[in-house]
């Protein structure tokens, strides 16, 4: 056991050397391949030792001890436009891993208990190649951003008579790292962020389940986890002049609070779920000065499962949390520059605007002890407008609109030991 949760830390540890774009704003759209396979599903419905962030009620499902690790690659494509005549621009922060761990084990007398390290979010651009050497284009300000996010989890259960009870205490890691070169009489030149600023958090997670004759009823709460990363948003935004007029940008960027209900039913090798979670954005320190809002995620997830395999499919919708502001009418003062500033960041920067995730996954055991997962998410592209002629106003050299187009892929793996 402890080689297996050194094995866990090294592998999670290695999220420090990505940079990842997530799903549903910049959360990840389920922890594990085997939720990932089934849209996200993961609130009532247990997968084992993965569950301990989704619902750590649900762990009690582990027979004996169970050890599992992956990890997510992900693929995203995006591109941006906002400069004149220059055309759109790709980022290339295009392939990035994120990994996944997790241990769980029956006590006995109806006690679980577990470890798990996960990647859980992210976002980030890479337009570092888009300087045309040409001080009249803007090149989407070569802008380069990089949050990433790591939890680590000691879940706790207990069950009884169908009914099961969950917390998990959590610890956050995050890391954010903002950089552009402006280089226009509006902005001041290149980024003052220096470099990249990390914090430690904490939060809670906590779960209920309940099952009888096939049927699994699950709740969960998310516990918001605010996170301060020093000189990053503070220096980044006023560069801008964002908030000048109302005293600019502190540096805490908070991780939302999360609730969330999910039921599955099987019958047979047929299991049929659905997960409904609300994402609070709009209260998250951070989110909600760039104008984001609450997100209403809609899962629906079928497995066919047999004694050594199982097939899974999947869907996820949740709208863009990230919503126009006012970009202005191109007069050009600090007052107005707001929403137009905002806009350019959340396009250029942070576009975590996909909705729709279309996904399948399987399993297969290779004997009692070892099993394979896998899971493909394919999220389609997604275009949006927004206006920033305010700020073109003082930047001769970008258009009144910037427009970004994103879509994803995404392959995850998962190999599981029971004992």
């Amino acid at each position: 056991m402890k080689r297996s949760i050194k094995i866990a830390v090294a592998a999670a540890m290695a999220l420090s050397a990505t940079s990842a774009f997530a799903t549903n704003g910049d959360h990840l759209i389920g922890m594990g391949a085997k939720a990932r396979g089934m849209g996200g599903i993961g609130i009532g419905m247990s997968h084992g030792a993965e569950s301990a962030l989704s619902n750590p009620a649900l762990i009690t499902s582990v027979k004996g001890t169970e050890i599992s690790f992956g990890g997510t690659v992900f693929m995203p494509d995006v591109e941006a436009d906002m400069a004149l005549g220059e055309g759109s621009y790709k980022s290339d922060a295009d392939l990035s891993v994120i990994p996944e761990v997790a241990i769980a084990q029956n006590a006995g007398n109806g006690i679980y208990w577990g470890i798990g390290m996960f990647g859980v979010a992210g976002m980030g651009t890479d337009y570092r190649s888009a300087s045309t050497n040409n001080a009249a284009i803007a090149g989407n300000y070569v802008m380069s951003t990089n949050l990433q996010l790591m939890q680590f989890a000691v879940p706790l259960a207990y069950t009884t008579d169908g009914l099961s009870l969950g917390i998990a205490p959590v610890l956050q890691y995050g890391s954010l790292d903002i950089n552009y070169d402006a280089n226009t009489a509006a902005a001041a030149g290149n980024s003052d962020t220096k470099g990249v600023a990390q914090d430690f958090g904490f939060g809670y997670n906590i779960g209920l389940a309940y099952e009888t004759q096939g049927l699994t009823l699950g709740a969960s709460y998310k516990s918001a986890i605010d996170m301060v990363y020093k000189g990053q948003l503070s220096e980044a935004t006023r560069d801008f002049n964002y908030k000048a007029a109302t005293g600019f940008l502190d540096d805490h960027l908070e991780q939302p609070a999360e609730i969330g209900v999910g039921a599955s039913y099987t019958m047979g090798g047929h299991t049929f779920a659905a997960d409904y979670k609300k994402i609070k954005w709009g209260s998250a320190k951070g989110y909600k000065d760039f104008g984001w809002e609450d997100q209403n995620v809609y899962i629906l997830g079928y497995q066919f499962a047999q004694d050594n395999w199982a097939l899974r499919a999947g869907y996820n919708h949740a709208k863009s949390p990230i919503k126009e502001q006012n970009g202005g009418t191109g007069t050009g003062t600090y007052a107005n520059y707001d929403g137009a500033v905002a806009n350019m960041f959340n396009m250029i920067g942070f576009p975590g605007i996909v909705e729709n995730h279309y996904t399948v996954g399987g399993s297969y055991a290779f004997s009692k002890m070892t099993s394979l997962d896998l899971a493909y998410v394919y999220s389609p592209e997604v275009t949006e407008t927004f206006n920033i002629a305010d700020y073109a106003d003082a930047d001769a050299r970008i258009a009144n609109t910037v427009t970004t187009k994103h879509s994803q892929d995404a392959v995850s793996f998962q190999l599981n030991f029971n004992f």
